[in-house]
């Protein structure tokens, strides 16, 4: 199949022979042929040598690479992709795993599909296209899922609507692209049960990320009074409890999700006076309540989105880390995370250690902690890795 081409200018093939999965709009010299918003094109040295195939946008990065060998991007194409995203998580004991009935099968450029995100929850596949490229082939796509899972897997749900760019041009409207089912339900991590609504939830209904750091925190809690902070539906608390946390309190700022960490609770442990859950602004908390805790987990949302925004994220940070450090008892434990992919893991070890500083207290880090194995870091795309975690020991 011949498709539209996209010379780059001399010398911005580096990049591409480097494997990184981005064509930058700056690197283009000419396009051979008028592609429209997410049409595959071939991406061509000064030299007309072949660079790789990928989706072509408007915007800075002009090319999403699919493959860097000249292929046909079919439904054979799609079918071995997913295939190959599934090996990996079947490697990782992922699936089947009646323990654990969520898990992410396509994490962007980390399996090669930059622009798609897949994420499973038991019997129903939730994507989210961030390109539109991905978004004019997800009924290609979902089909293979089903294809893929052999029946059992009986529904493909699109969440786009807020993630596709140029909405206000194809105006995505979330619902099943393929097969039926419920838009919630009751799954499992590591046995413990959560309620997940993917019509309504964060994300794709839930931050799968966090999985085996949650996991980590059980074997922390045991006897501890804890404080969940951001805790939306409340993953962490109900680790917490698992590890046998003489008491856990959850704070965020929404009253539905306090209500869901509530619920979450109690679909695990009951009614039980351990857990107390709390709407309000954790920054607010943190500087109104004259409670201690022996362990705090931090886990905002992205301070940062952009750039434009990193300085004032950084010191957003520092503040949020020093009020948790001056709120811990001595030899407390400190969770802390940044999901903001422009902060880089050096730029967010620096502010928490600016915040250990100002404390005066004797910090030690005890384990740095990242995404899992289901969302894995292209080596020859950096910007994937996201999720910064430090585990730290306060004196």
């Amino acid at each position: 199949m011949s498709y539209p081409k996209v010379i780059l200018k001399p010398g911005k093939e580096q990049s591409l022979q480097r494997f990184h999965p981005w064509v930058f709009s700056g690197a283009i010299k000419r396009i051979d042929g008028t592609p429209s918003e997410g049409e595959t094109v071939e991406v061509l040295s000064a030299n007309m040598d072949f660079l790789g195939i990928g989706h072509y946008h408007s915007g800075s990065i002009s090319v999403r690479i699919l493959s860097f060998k000249n292929e046909t991007i079919d439904d054979n194409f799609w079918g071995q992709k997913l295939q190959d995203a599934l090996n990996l998580r079947q490697s990782l004991r992922l699936y089947p795993n009646p323990n654990t009935t969520i898990f992410r099968l396509v994490h962007g450029e980390g399996d090669n599909l930059p622009g798609l995100i897949v994420d499973i929850y038991g019997e129903t596949a939730v994507i989210q296209c961030h390109s539109v490229g991905m978004y004019l082939h997800k009924e290609t796509i979902a089909q293979q899922i089903i294809n893929l899972f052999g029946g059992r897997i009986k529904g493909v749900y699109d969440k786009s609507s807020g993630t596709l760019p140029m909405r206000e041009k194809y105006n995505p409207t979330d619902g099943f692209i393929a097969g039926t089912g419920n838009l919630s339900g009751i799954y499992e991590e590591y046995g413990n049960k959560f309620w997940v609504s993917w019509s309504e939830g964060q994300k794709t209904g839930f931050f799968i990320d966090q999985r085996e750091n949650r996991r980590l925190l059980q074997e922390y809690s045991k006897g501890l009074k804890v404080l969940n902070t951001f805790g939306y539906t409340g993953g962490f608390s109900v680790f917490a409890m698992r590890g046998d946390a003489s008491q856990v309190i959850t704070v965020d700022s929404s009253e539905k999700a306090i209500a869901l960490s509530t619920q979450n609770i109690e679909e695990n442990f009951g009614n039980t006076h351990k857990h107390k859950a709390i709407a309000i602004d954790t920054f607010e908390y943190l500087r109104t309540t004259n409670e201690t805790f022996d362990l705090i987990i931090l886990d905002p949302p992205a301070f940062a989105k952009h750039h434009d925004a990193l300085r004032n994220a950084l010191q957003a940070y520092k503040r949020l880390n020093l009020a948790a450090i001056r709120k811990l008892n001595p030899g407390g434990i400190l969770f802390t995370f940044s999901c903001s992919q422009v902060v880089s893991r050096v730029d967010f070890r620096n502010a928490v250690f600016s915040a250990s500083a100002i404390s005066g207290r004797e910090v030690s880090i005890l384990h740095q902690l990242t995404q899992p194995a289901d969302h894995p870091i292209n080596i020859y795309h950096p910007e994937g890795e996201y999720l910064k975690g430090l585990v730290l020991r306060v004196k």
